[in-house]
């Protein structure tokens, strides 16, 4: 064999013989060649899953902004979305102004539902985006803890429709409230979850914390017992929490009127 083709070959059996635990190998110095720099520690890092999955999730899902436009996105589609449940009149049923008013007065529920649904909608997109605005970053966690969120987001046009349909069943009305829980417990959870990961803002003011706790817990016992109600009347339900929509909506405030020296402690409020 020739001089050179001696050479090509000892120099492949040395590439295969390499064993990555070694330090070394015979005529291949870890100093020299490319084959080497293929090999060592730093290829160990690039190709153990371990590592690599350890990373991404460090790094994935930090952006804030690309969270509240997904949100934005899909909050917008699902409020649009309810209102197709809102359907015009039949023209051939239609022969006089008394019978398109009766028409419309069957459409009542329905606009009723709509109402109360787009207001839902809109107090969470409000308590979310609350949340997003008093976070210095994301995670992958938190990212997912809000696209599970959004996922109960989708499901409130079907639980709209369906309580539309069938607002004297129970069963509707117990579909609509686990829409309902399910939003409220999962925007809890994100909210410890990042006050547990310390994601929050640093110049938060302290009382924020609690003031949203205490938004949901006070949400989601209302809408407990309207959905408890549905024992009376469903409609006596849907009533209650049209009502606990509408002061979520307003957001009265109460002042406390200014008391003269010497008066009483008790509050008056108006």
């Amino acid at each position: 064999m020739p001089t050179r083709c001696l050479a090509r070959s000892r120099a492949r059996d040395d590439i295969t013989s390499f064993a990555p635990g070694r330090s070394n190998a015979p005529g291949f110095p870890l100093t020299r060649g490319r084959q080497t720099g293929r090999i060592g520690s730093r290829s160990e890092k690039c190709y153990n899953p371990t590592v690599r999955t350890s990373t991404y999730n460090r790094i994935a899902g930090q952006s804030v902004e690309r969270l509240a436009a997904l949100s934005d996105g899909i909050f917008a589609v699902a409020m649009t979305l309810m209102v197709l449940d809102l359907r015009l009149p039949a023209a051939e049923a239609i022969h006089s102004e008394h019978e398109l008013w009766r028409a419309l007065f069957v459409l009542l529920p329905r606009l009723l539902t709509y109402l109360m649904s787009f207001l839902t909608l809109g107090i969470f997109w409000v308590g979310q985006q609350t949340q997003l605005n008093y976070l210095a970053r994301s995670d992958r966690h938190l990212s997912w803890i809000h696209l599970a969120f959004l996922f109960a987001v989708t499901l409130s046009p079907f639980s709209t429709m369906l309580l539309a349909g069938f607002m004297a069943y129970r069963a509707a009305l117990l579909v609509y409230w686990v829409n309902l829980l399910l939003l409220g417990a999962i925007l809890y959870g994100s909210w410890g979850y990042v006050l547990g990961a310390k994601l929050v803002r640093e110049d938060i003011p302290a009382g924020v914390p609690a003031a949203v706790c205490r938004r949901i817990k006070i949400g989601q016992v209302l809408y407990a017992v309207g959905a408890l109600l549905c024992v009376i009347s469903t409609y006596g339900s849907v009533a209650f929490i049209l009502l606990v929509q509408l002061n979520y909506a307003v957001a009265p405030r109460f002042r406390r009127k200014p008391q003269p020296a010497g008066f009483g402690s008790g509050a008056q409020w108006h």
